[in-house]
């Protein structure tokens, strides 16, 4: 395997392929989740009106997937080694 830094096409390719991966994996997840929460949702008010299972099942899809995919992005920074390529602008400056 190449060196793990992100500029390397065959790391980079390896890298996103691995994160898209995982928000496949999200989207079940993600999924699973809203069918919980109107469920659940469900069992404490009762019958519930359409838009509103709707606009319910929106957010929680997307607050899942908005999470995991911000996760996975750090993620992606740290273990590819791209954070380390950054140049620190105040290093002169310090005591």
């Amino acid at each position: 395997m190449a060196k793990p830094d992100l500029d390397n096409p065959q790391y980079a390719a390896f890298a996103w392929g691995r994160f898209k991966r995982l928000m496949l994996w999200m989207v079940g997840v993600a999924a699973i989740a809203t069918v919980i929460g109107l469920l659940v949702l469900r069992a404490m008010v009762g019958p519930i009106p359409v838009h509103m299972a709707i606009a319910t099942g929106l957010g929680v899809f997307f607050s899942v997937l908005l999470a995991a995919s911000l996760m996975g992005l750090v993620f992606l920074s740290a273990g590819s080694g791209h954070d380390d390529t950054v140049a620190d602008l105040f290093e002169d400056t310090k005591p």
